[in-house]
């Protein structure tokens, strides 16, 4: 099964030709759909092998993947936001957006390159990057940085520490503006400077 919760409506691509029996991800990160809402993928023929985690009241064939959409109660609010978020993402175009998202994370971290105690842990080159970035501080711990970010400049990131990745996890959305990543760059840039 593949699970990438980053790669659903970030960047232009098609399930099935990922050539994949299941795949699973969030909505709420790049379709901008509401918390709590996901997409499950599974190949026709996988169907049948899987089991629903709760047993659905409604009688429905062993092949049809609404057997798996058992949820019980739950904001339905959620549901009803799916709509919209994929008619806002159509409007747009996905390669309208992958495009906004690549010129987002250049413009920032462009900016920050090559300052001294900066370390941008996301490649330049454009095939392996998208709208993400992580970036940290040298001597900084990526949980403070987040942590200072939030409390001092107002900038929400998610600190990221799994050893090979030591930074903040950095995730400006086509609605994000120039303005406001260059606060952020200036407080990155005061942050390393240690003022």
């Amino acid at each position: 099964m593949l699970t990438f919760a980053h790669c659903f409506a970030h960047f232009e691509f098609s399930i099935p030709d990922l050539h994949c029996d299941y795949y699973g991800a969030s909505l709420h990160k790049w379709l901008s759909a509401p918390l709590g809402s996901g997409i499950l993928y599974v190949k026709q023929d996988k169907i049948a092998s899987i089991w629903p985690v709760w047993a659905d009241p409604v009688s429905t064939a062993d092949t049809n993947i609404v057997k798996l959409n058992h949820t019980g109660t739950h904001p339905f609010h959620t549901d009803l936001g799916i709509e919209d978020a994929i008619a806002f993402h159509e409007t747009i175009g996905g390669a309208r957006k992958e495009e906004r998202l690549r010129w987002l994370q250049q413009y920032w971290t462009s900016r920050v390159r090559g300052t001294p105690r900066i370390v941008l842990n996301t490649p330049t080159d454009p095939a392996r990057s998208c709208g993400i970035a992580n970036v940290g501080i040298e001597g900084m711990l990526p949980a403070d940085l987040a942590k200072a970010l939030l409390e001092k400049h107002r900038v929400f990131t998610v600190g990221v520490n799994n050893g090979a990745v030591r930074g903040v996890r950095v995730t400006p959305q086509v609605y994000t503006s120039t303005k406001e990543l260059d606060a952020f760059v200036k407080a990155l840039k005061t942050m390393a400077a240690g003022a």
